[in-house]
């Protein structure tokens, strides 16, 4: 498995948050991006391995990010050798799928029992990042994840730009950060600083994005 520790640190620390919340899955309001609202989901039935995930239109802002760390690559469509071809005229979209899971642990603090946790969290999302585009890809349309490690793209290997899961949840989401050191600190609205951010992206038509996040049981 993936080890978060042995990998870079990102930019996105999960964040700490002081103050009580009540629990509920449903934490975040659709925005105007909004295609499916947030709900929270499973790979695999019977585990206790929740992704809270939605998807969304790039705004402005977010597309300008996006481009920056994928260029031109999300124009390239896989072919179902393997190879990769352009765009023809169908009407595509760019779509962001951001994913956050809930820690067991506070994040923002340090030890032996937070980097295992945050290994935890890497590989569900990491399983369920690379299941989503797997999906998609098959249907012919590029999509791609985040690493959380490094910010990096984890397929588009050409891409050495960092995104920012902080700046992304905020953009969507409407999640709250501050600024703690050299750090920015994202604040989940029922999680406080118990959150693991994540997002893929994709080049297709809405509905097949939408279709497919749907096929996954709710948790």
């Amino acid at each position: 498995p993936l080890s978060a520790s042995s990998r870079s640190s990102t930019i996105h620390k999960a964040s700490h948050d002081r103050e009580t919340h009540t629990n509920t899955d449903m934490t975040s309001n659709p925005t105007a991006s909004t295609i499916v609202p947030t709900r929270m989901l499973v790979q695999e039935p019977g585990t206790n391995d929740g992704l809270e995930c939605s998807v969304h239109n790039l705004p402005k802002p977010l597309l300008r990010e996006f481009r920056h760390v994928f260029q031109d690559e999300y124009l390239k469509r896989p072919n179902a050798d393997g190879g990769t071809q352009f765009n023809s005229t169908e009407a595509l979209e760019l779509i962001a799928i951001p994913t956050n899971q809930r820690a067991r642990e506070d994040l923002v603090a340090i030890g032996d029992h937070i980097e295992q946790e945050k290994d935890r969290l890497l590989n569900v999302f990491i399983a369920f990042g690379r299941d989503i585009c797997e999906n998609i890809r098959a249907k012919g349309y590029w999509a791609d994840f985040i690493d959380p490690c490094s910010g990096l793209p984890m397929i588009t290997q050409s891409c050495n730009k960092v995104y920012s899961e902080v700046d992304g949840m905020e953009c969507l989401l409407n999640f709250k950060s501050y600024n703690a050191g050299f750090c920015k600190i994202l604040t989940h609205p029922v999680w406080g600083s118990a959150v693991y951010p994540a997002t893929i992206f994709a080049h297709c038509p809405a509905n097949v994005a939408a279709e497919i996040l749907n096929a996954y049981p709710s948790c």
